[in-house]
């Protein structure tokens, strides 16, 4: 102990025997039975006036140089104390010489005088081998200290915590107030800090020459010198490492009571009443209460400025703490935190070291006592309420606490202020200092954060028990909701920032993954580091492995995997709390998403601008969006936008831990319920928009197809070209009629899913959006691109497109035609019709199954206005009739081959093959179409010459097709291009309040036909009689359908009676067949029984 300085307590005796000493000091002479001297009656809140008048000065000198007498010399006889004794102590201390000193500290000098000569005399000593004699035996180092020199009360003071013997320790408190009250009472101290004294000049060290910072000043002076030291980078004026100890050794003995902090307690006195008026001295308690109040506004600034340094030299060296040192004495030997060699003594002294070993020590679930860590909570509550407790933020901060956060110090605002521009070195303080007080395991200890969301919490948040970690958590989850403030909200993301960059801060992960975290990432203690795995890389590591599967290898466990997901939730909400994303992709952000400072919008620009981003940009932000797809959940803000959505249409899924992508696809298929917002719609069809960007960004089309792409697809990456890739060989291999599907059956299911996605929303086809954009700002400006109304506004104005997108649209309906699961007005306005009528028809067919029963009573008018159009737009090019294509799919290559070798697979083939086929069906079929191959081309005009010369085409199944237009057509004048163009100024005269549908308007014509009163225009007369004869023609040569129909075939032939002659013919010669039969069988029978029995043989 004597390593560190200790106070060389020497009192004077001037007479040999003990019991004239002990007089002086008011202590009785051993020689009987101890008692307790007379304790000084000095309360703590009766403090003495800081300077005696200065005319008692000269009478104090003469006092100190008059001889003492030897015995029963009392102070308050002095003359020079006699005025200042009377105003300030009370009466019964007079006869009390340690009394009186403690109650008359620092006032003049022949006090000082007084207490010089007590402390440089050995024979003093004796005093208190008597008074402690069973103490010093039982103190080890005390007894070994070396007789005569004055440092056996130096140890026992040192040990005055372990002293239970009542009248040594009141003997030895009396010492220690005295010693403190100069530093030049300390043993060794003026000598191991003389020369820094001189240097920093904080006062003369002369021992004639007596000011007021002989009266602790010194002292502070030093100390604030040593703070100051580690929070400069240039050392000028270094104090010597020896004096370094001996100050902080005066301040770990002077930790237990507030008085022996000279400097601190004449700065603290009036606060020390107003605050702390009921804690009583001792154990460190005065020190703790004030520095509770050290920011309220009734504090004053000189006791702020002292606590502040005293809590500087606490950071320092936690000893200075009493009541931490000695609430965590076991717990540091337990936890051996103080038993590593390697580090330097100041090092390991420091309140940053503690905290982080103690802290690795409950992580780790061992045992820490409850004494310990409410110590611990308390000063880690003190570092982050205020900033300049650390001396690397005071160092490297400087500059930005002067320009930004200047007048924030109070209640951590400033630290919260530098979380907010933290970048580079002083971010590397913050978070070293974030780690040792380790807000994460308990907010409270951030006191700005508790402030700001203490309404949030009491609201929000108010099932979980304070203090606990899940705080947090349930704050983060609340964040940019209506319950949030936005206070709040900047300090949580302020302190999450640094959280998330440092997976240990997060206790519940920390608890939940530290197995895996050592399992499969090779990481060390809680407060260990590792080059190789930096604590930023910890959580990549974890989430890497949290989405393998059992065929990847290795994953984590299922409370770990459930924490990370938490974090990955969390860390959605903004992209400063991914810090993988935020170091790679700082210059895209800036370069492309500046302006996007909304909630969510950074990482929503940086995935729109995914192929202009940086490559280890892009890889992050790849990475990432692939995780989303599989798990939407972790998209915090999409969630929540659609609870309402998830709720009614997708619970069950959204309550499966294990998502696979089925949320976001169940989301994309209920976009349009009436549950949906605008918000959710976004922001589901932004991803949708992402996820054409690369097809792993969607999960389950990756996990059902990526063996398909690489084998038939190899070398492409954007999702469009992968479907239409996958999509063509599945068409081409139906066509062709192959034996084998090349894509796999699991892929083809999937493929399916995703073309329906497509069809919805025109900007999921880019080959679609692209060149159709002008033709959109044109043509559809108002129209929402959602629920395919885009796409069907350009269908509708498909004569008034540019050539590129004309093209585009063709080939889109000639796809929809063939696949009417991928027209997806058709299937949503049809939805429920398909489900009444063609639940048996194979999904090729629903048009055609549709189509059959458009006249049904029972179908829906927007479902019978849908087909309509469809038909409409069947009708004017024969190659959206796949059945009629399919039918004279013989005669388009044996007639046109010449113009299908010259095509392009881009380029239109509207217009030639159909002047081909009309030109070819002419010669091939008697002339039938010669009018039509001279003329232009019109709209509809090969179907028209086939309906007037059905009689004549000899292919039954072109017939076929060929009657059911007809069929068709007489239902609906829609149906009918040359018709409706002929009759349209008719239809507008004569029919215009007739409702379309049910051959309404047609029935409206015809009778209009056969008025003579109306006059119809002569083209349309003439087509409306052609009509007449084909559809006579038709009535004669069509098959039928049911008895009903071959009923009234019969009744409208020709040859009625000689069809009814013959079928009354063959029922005659069959019941005459019968009769004839009947007769023979029971000739037969009749023979059988008249037959006689046959003889039996006799038995005997």
């Amino acid at each position: 102990m004597a390593a560190y300085g200790r106070p060389q307590l020497l009192l004077l005796l001037p007479c040999v025997c003990l019991c004239g000493f002990g007089s002086v000091l008011g202590l009785k002479a051993p020689s009987g039975p101890a008692e307790p001297p007379n304790p000084p009656v000095l309360r703590a809140a009766d403090p003495p006036v800081k300077d005696a008048p200065a005319a008692a000065a000269a009478a104090a000198a003469a006092g100190a140089s008059q001889p003492r007498r030897a015995t029963g010399w009392k102070l308050s006889e002095e003359e020079a104390c006699r005025e200042d004794l009377t105003r300030l102590c009370p009466k019964h201390t007079w006869t009390n010489n340690l009394a009186v000193l403690e109650c008359l500290q620092d006032r003049r000098e022949l006090l000082w005088n007084y207490k010089l000569n007590l402390t440089t005399d050995p024979k003093f000593e004796s005093v208190a081998m008597e008074v402690c004699k069973s103490t010093i035996a039982e103190i080890k180092e005390c007894n070994e200290e070396e007789r005569g020199r004055g440092y056996l009360v130096s140890c026992l003071v040192d040990h005055r915590g372990n002293i239970s013997e009542y009248q040594c320790n009141q003997y030895i408190t009396k010492m220690t107030s005295i010693i403190f009250s100069d530093y030049r009472l300390i043993c060794g101290f003026m000598d191991k800090c003389k020369e820094d004294i001189n240097n920093m000049r904080c006062g003369s060290i002369n021992v004639g020459h007596k000011d007021v910072h002989s009266q602790g000043e010194v002292i502070a002076c030093l100390e604030k010198a040593l703070v100051r030291e580690a929070e400069q980078q240039d050392h000028v004026r270094p104090i010597k490492e020896e004096c370094q100890k001996a100050i902080l050794r005066v301040a770990e003995l002077s930790s237990d009571d507030f008085h022996l902090d000279r400097h601190l307690y004449f700065s603290c006195r009036d606060d020390r009443e107003r605050f702390c008026q009921n804690t009583q001295a001792g154990e460190g308690k005065v020190y703790k209460c004030l520095f509770n109040h050290k920011f309220e506004e009734a504090m004053s600034e000189k006791c702020r400025d002292a606590l502040t340094t005293r809590q500087k030299l606490i950071s320092q060296d936690y000893k200075v703490s009493y009541s931490l040192a000695k609430a965590c004495k076991l717990d540091l030997r337990k936890q051996r935190c103080s038993l590593d060699t390697n580090l330097p003594r100041a090092r390991e002294a420091r309140l940053s070291y503690l905290l982080l070993c103690l802290e690795a020590a409950v992580h780790r679930g061992r045992p820490v006592s409850g004494e310990c860590q409410g110590e611990m909570l308390d000063y880690r509550r003190m570092l982050m309420e205020d900033f300049s407790l650390s001396p690397e933020i005071v160092l490297h901060c400087r500059t930005e606490i002067e320009a930004h956060c200047s007048g924030l110090h109070r209640k951590g605002r400033t630290l919260h202020c530098l979380m907010r521009i933290g970048r580079g070195d002083r971010s590397t303080a913050l978070q070293t200092l974030i780690q040792s007080a380790d807000p994460g395991a308990d907010y409270r200890i951030d006191r700005a954060l508790n402030e700001a969301c203490e309404s949030v919490i009491q609201t929000a948040c108010k099932h979980i028990r304070t203090g606990d970690p899940m705080i947090l958590s349930c704050l983060m989850e609340h964040l940019y909701t209506e319950k949030m403030v936005e206070d709040c909200e900047h300090r949580l993301l302020e302190l999450q920032y640094f959280i998330s960059r440092d997976w240990k801060l997060d206790p519940i992960l920390y608890k939940k993954c530290q197995g895996d975290a050592a399992r499969l990432c090779h990481t060390h203690g809680w407060n260990e580091t590792s080059e190789l795995m930096p604590p930023g890389a910890v959580f990549s590591c974890l989430y890497r492995h949290a989405y393998r599967t059992e065929e990847q290898g290795r994953r984590l466990s299922r409370d770990c995997k459930v924490e990370v997901q938490r974090i990955l939730h969390q860390r959605a909400l903004d992209v400063k709390l991914d810090p993988e994303l935020q170091k790679r992709c700082m210059t895209d952000l800036g370069k492309w998403c500046s302006e996007k400072t909304d909630t969510g919008q950074e990482l929503e620009c940086l995935q729109d601008h995914l192929e202009d981003l940086v490559s280890a940009c892009r890889d992050v932000v790849g990475n990432l969006t692939e995780l989303e797809s599989e798990d939407i959940q972790i998209d915090a803000l999409l969630i929540r936008a659609c609870e309402p959505v998830i709720q009614a249409h997708c619970h069950d899924v959204a309550d499966n831990q294990i998502d696979t992508g089925d949320l976001m696809e169940c989301l994309v298929q209920n976009k349009h319920q009436k549950e949906m917002n605008d918000k959710c719609s976004v922001g589901v069809t932004h991803f949708q928009l992402v996820q054409m960007k690369d097809f792993r960004f969607s999960y389950k089309f990756k996990m059902s197809c990526k063996e398909d792409v690489l084998r038939l697809c190899p070398n492409i990456k954007k999702k469009v070209d992968v479907v239409i890739c996958l999509s063509t060989t599945v068409r081409n291999d139906t066509l062709q009629d192959a034996r084998e599907q090349r894509v796999s059956l699991k892929c083809r299911k999937q493929l399916r899913v995703e073309e329906l996605e497509m069809s919805e929303d025109i900007r999921l086809e880019p080959e679609l959006y692209d060149p159709c954009k002008s033709d959109i700002s044109r043509l559809c400006p108002n129209v929402n691109f959602g629920n395919a109304q885009m796409i069907e506004c350009l269908k509708e104005q498909k004569k008034q497109l540019s050539q590129r997108c004309h093209q585009r649209i063709f080939r889109l309906q000639e796809v929809e035609m063939t696949d009417p699961e991928l027209d997806y007005q058709l299937m949503r306005v049809c939805k429920q019709m398909i489900k009444r009528f063609c639940t048996e028809a194979d999904a090729r067919n629903v048009l055609q199954c549709l189509k059959q029963n458009k006249n049904s009573e029972l179908m829906d008018p927007k479902c019978k206005q849908m087909i309509t159009k469809r038909q409409i737009t069947q009708n004017t090019d024969y190659r959206l009739n796949p059945v009629l294509r399919k039918a004279c799919r013989a005669d388009i290559p044996k007639f046109c081959q010449s113009i299908l070798n010259k095509a392009n697979e881009d380029s239109e083939l509207e217009g030639q093959v159909i002047a081909c086929l009309k030109l070819k069906y002419a010669d091939q079929i008697s002339r039938l179409c010669v009018e039509e191959a001279a003329a232009q081309e019109q709209t509809g005009q090969v179907e028209e010459c086939l309906k007037v010369n059905l009689l004549k085409i000899k292919q039954e199944a072109c017939k076929k097709e060929v009657l059911n237009m007809l069929k068709e057509s007489k239902a609906d004048i829609f149906v009918d291009p040359v018709l409706h163009t002929a009759c349209a100024l008719d239809l507008k005269h004569h029919c215009a309040a007739i409702t379309p549908g049910r051959g309404r308007q047609m029935s409206c014509l015809m009778e209009a036909l056969q008025d003579k009163r109306v006059r119809l225009q002569p083209e349309c007369k003439k087509r409306l009689q052609d009509r007449i004869d084909m559809w006579s023609y038709a009535a004669k040569v069509a098959p039928a359908e049911g008895f009903s129909d071959l009923a009234v075939q019969v009744m409208t032939s020709p040859s009625k009676n000689y069809i009814l002659f013959m079928i009354a013919l063959s029922v005659c010669v069959l019941f005459l067949v019968g009769l004839l039969c009947g007769r023979i069988t029971k000739r037969v029978t009749r023979e059988l029984k008249d037959r006689p029995p046959l003889a039996t043989e006799n038995p005997h």
